[in-house]
């Protein structure tokens, strides 16, 4: 579907201040396509929605307060998709274990993963020796 090859690595410290710099590099994704014939403000939001939210899930969950910790992001384009993956450094969790949020009384928290998969694809959490993975992916139809 696409000519061009995207492949973006990002590695920011977990800090908050960072997530615009996170959540404006998939606007411009979205943005620029080649082929791409979908809605693409609707892409742009969504990625930055999905960014936002699995760094926030970083910062306030997997680095355990230490500032010293880093969140690395990687979006490859794969033919017809996004591949995008967030990379931790915590104790990591059980991404069926997440309850769904009580949409008719919703809190402060919680809603992160659920907008996640409402709006991707795909959606794996994976856990390694050193580090753990989210991977999202999009299907650009």
């Amino acid at each position: 579907m696409c000519d061009t090859f995207i492949h973006v690595d990002v590695v920011i410290p977990t800090q908050t201040k960072y997530l615009a710099l996170i959540a404006s590099i998939g606007e411009r994704i979205a943005k620029e396509l080649d082929n791409f014939t979908g809605d693409r403000e609707a892409l742009s939001y969504q990625l930055n929605l999905v960014l936002t939210e699995a760094t926030v899930n970083v910062i306030k969950h997997a680095c355990e307060d230490d500032i010293k910790n880093c969140v690395r992001v990687t979006i490859n384009l794969q033919e017809d998709a996004l591949n995008i993956k967030v990379y931790d450094y915590g104790q990591g969790f059980d991404l069926e274990a997440v309850p769904l949020p009580d949409l008719d009384h919703p809190g402060e928290s919680g809603m992160g993963l659920f907008l996640i998969r409402s709006l991707m694809d795909s959606v794996t959490y994976t856990q390694h020796a050193d580090y753990n993975v989210l991977e999202i992916i999009k299907y650009l139809k």
